[in-house]
């Protein structure tokens, strides 16, 4: 048996398959990335699914329009009126990321956590490619490269998924650098390459007809995930969370950090930039984070932490933005709001369209009698079948962008070796309990009773009941391919490896007074980060808490009036910064009993936990359930 130059074996069953199912353009295509293992599982997905022909996409700006043109020729977008945006549509039960219909495939006899949703490898297999079997009948299959990270990085991961959805290809041109030449580059050597495999399914007016038979399966052996029946991004666009997962397994046998992280640049004093990363939970402030005006951004979701010569480095996992759009308007958010209503590339979904026009939650502007959205033909005034009132646009509507086209993009965001991270701060949901700002004792007091303690209520962003209080481990829960315990081990012995190990920081944008509204602005954000900013460089003082380091009230109104231009009582001050014992007691409580039911959880989590409740118990006899922070700043 004779081996081709691209070290695949002539006439061998890989081979016969790629031969029958490519045109000699295509296949030639393929045949110049010299990967036999890429090739294989090409070749696999193709025999499984079907497709009546194949289109191999290069890095070429030919290629990468014929994507674009196809996904509107198509009908799986359509152009609005301002030139390069379009609109997707998901189907009504189909418009979230789903943890439920999520699930990794474990090979038998290896443990796994309760809970995370998982099934035996063989059991998973066979289901999801049943679904998949003949499921690009009639349809184009789409080869695409990417990478995650900078290419020729060592933060780099080349992926290749294969899809028949071309609005799920498009959106990944936007999302994420092209990895074409990276394969070539790097020839038969990259065996550590991510592999996704999704369907669409049948399609009625092309959206999934059979979103009821969603399946999404994750097999962390052998790096691939399997999408069938959903085209909701979340669900369908292999490079994002789903490869996350794929991350977090290659990273803990690595000795490195994949988080559900932002990154971005705070411009302190005298032109001084300070790198911060941040995990929250999908809607609790990420994107509206890492673009507060002023500031830069180099990600606002996916990051990779590695340690170089002792430095935490970080680098962003994509090369644009799969953002909420809900709320994002021209006072709150300037900068996306110039870039979605002015000629660019841009691609919504699931909000609503008016004589070309798309309207969405929150955008500041009058909503119009009718229109088309997510539900089909919509006016004011109808309702789901619930009998509930039909919004507009979906609270989960989404904007998919390049970060090329933001005005404040960090001239650091493609660094090969990243950017140094200061700090990183976890932040929830959380309407009753936590201060805006808090800073850790030290670093693995912040992994554990920040991060590892992280708690947000539930949004719009994944199916289900929202405005329940969820545990989302560093947020990152959903995407954990691991046991809990030993996932907060790896961060504290990455932490423990650095020099010195960034500050950790956890923040509240959502406390809301007894009449029931946020007692901070969209904007005071601003104020927090640059709090930390200074804290990091030594600039700033805090007050000592049971539960960390919190901001004198003269720092906070000093930051208010040079950020913000505006006056911060000293009564709201204390509305913001008192330590709620009683609530803060039940948080560690609720936090310990989910623990006690997992494997290999470090001792030290319980201990830090105890030590934590019993300040607070110490501090609720002696002053009263609400502290105020004057009170203990007296006390020092």
């Amino acid at each position: 048996m004779s081996t081709e130059k691209d070290g695949s074996s002539t006439g061998s069953p890989v081979m016969a398959i790629l031969e029958s199912r490519l045109d000699k353009a295509n296949l030639s295509k393929l045949l110049a990335l010299k990967n036999p293992a890429m090739h294989k599982f090409v070749a696999d997905a193709l025999e499984l699914c079907r497709p009546d022909s194949v289109f191999v996409c290069t890095d070429s700006a030919e290629d990468v329009a014929y994507i674009r043109d196809q996904s509107v020729a198509r009908g799986e977008e359509a152009p609005l009126a301002t030139r390069g945006h379009t609109i997707h549509f998901d189907g009504q039960s189909d418009l979230a990321r789903d943890p439920g219909s999520t699930k990794y495939l474990v090979p038998r006899g290896v443990v796994f956590s309760n809970k995370l949703n998982h099934e035996p490898k063989e059991d998973g297999l066979s289901y999801v490619r049943d679904l998949l079997t003949g499921a690009m009948a009639g349809k184009q299959a789409l080869v695409r490269f990417f990478c995650l990270g900078p290419t020729n990085s060592s933060f780099a991961i080349p992926c290749v998924q294969v899809t028949d959805s071309f609005y799920v290809a498009h959106s990944e041109d936007l999302l994420y650098r092209r990895g074409y030449e990276e394969f070539k580059r790097l020839g038969g050597s990259s065996k550590g390459f991510f592999k996704f495999l999704h369907s669409a399914g049948e399609l009625e007016h092309n959206i999934s007809k059979n979103d009821h038979k969603r399946a999404i399966r994750i097999d962390l052996e052998d790096s691939v995930v399997y999408s069938v029946n959903t085209q909701y991004a979340g669900n369908t666009v292999g490079l994002k969370k789903l490869a996350l997962r794929l991350a977090i397994n290659k990273a803990s046998r690595e000795g490195w950090l994949a988080e559900h992280m932002l990154l971005m640049g705070v411009h302190g004093p005298k032109d001084r930039v300070t790198y911060l990363a941040g995990a929250f939970p999908s809607a609790c402030g990420k994107t509206s984070t890492a673009m507060i005006p002023g500031e830069t951004i180099i990600g606002d979701d996916l990051a990779y932490l590695r340690l170089v010569g002792g430095t935490c480095r970080a680098a962003n996992v994509e090369a644009g933005i799969f953002g909420i759009i809900r709320d994002v308007n021209a006072a709150a958010d300037p900068v996306i709001w110039k870039v979605l209503t002015e000629p660019g590339e841009v691609i919504f979904s699931n909000v609503l369209v008016k004589d070309g026009t798309p309207y969405w939650e929150g955008d500041g502007r009058e909503v119009p009698e009718s229109g088309t959205n997510y539900a089909g033909q919509w006016r004011k005034g109808m309702k789901d079948a619930e009998g509930k009132p039909l919004p507009h646009s979906h609270a989960n509507s989404r904007y998919t962008i390049a970060l090329r086209s933001l005005a404040n993009l960090d001239a650091e965001y493609d660094n090969p070796e990243g950017v140094p991270v200061s700090g990183v701060i976890y932040g929830g949901r959380d309407s009753d309990t936590c201060p805006p700002v808090c800073e850790s004792f030290d670093w693995a007091h912040g992994v554990m009773t920040m991060g590892a303690s992280l708690e947000s209520e539930t949004t719009a962003a994944i199916i289900g009941k929202t405005g329940v209080r969820r545990f989302d481990l560093m947020s990152n829960i959903d995407f954990l391919s691991m046991p809990l315990g030993r996932y907060i081990q790896k961060h504290l012995s990455f932490g423990g490896k650095a020099s010195p190990a960034p500050r950790i920081f956890s923040v509240n944008y959502f406390l809301r007074g007894s009449d029931g509204k946020y007692l901070t602005g969209m904007l005071d954000k601003k104020v927090w980060v640059h709090w930390m900013e200074r804290r990091v460089h030594g600039e700033a003082e805090a007050i000592r808490t049971p539960i960390g380091l919190i901001p004198r009230y003269e720092d906070v109104a000093s930051l208010y009036k040079e950020l913000l231009g505006k006056e911060i009582s000293r009564e709201l001050y204390v509305q913001l910064f008192s330590i709620r014992c009683g609530k803060l007691i039940e948080k560690i409580d609720r936090i310990e009993k989910i623990y006690r039911s997992e494997i290999d959880v470090p001792d030290v989590l319980y201990k830090t936990l105890a030590d934590q409740r019993q300040r607070l118990v110490s501090l609720q006899k002696e002053v009263g359930d609400v502290v105020s922070p004057e009170v203990l700043a007296a006390r020092r």
